[in-house]
């Protein structure tokens, strides 16, 4: 199962923050922007791609509730 959902990285801390919180988790979380993915969790892969669009975020849980309620202030429609 996964859970899928767009959000913005719009600072450096903003990606900074997003990194501490996936890290948390022991899920896998893949980012995709256009034809590229990379592993949320890794804060130079986030750098590599293009965060003035929104970024397309897969969930690899059904456990992920608490994970996306922290991640309520970087998710956009």
């Amino acid at each position: 199962m996964m859970k899928t959902f767009n959000l913005m990285l719009n600072s450096i801390n903003d990606v900074k923050d997003f990194v501490n919180i996936v890290s948390k988790y022991d899920f896998d979380v893949d980012l995709t922007s256009g034809r590229y993915v990379v592993d949320a969790k890794s804060i130079m892969g986030i750098f590599s791609l293009n965060l003035s669009k929104p970024i397309k975020v897969e969930v690899h849980s059904d456990n992920c509730d608490a994970f996306i309620d922290e991640l309520k202030k970087f998710i956009v429609e």
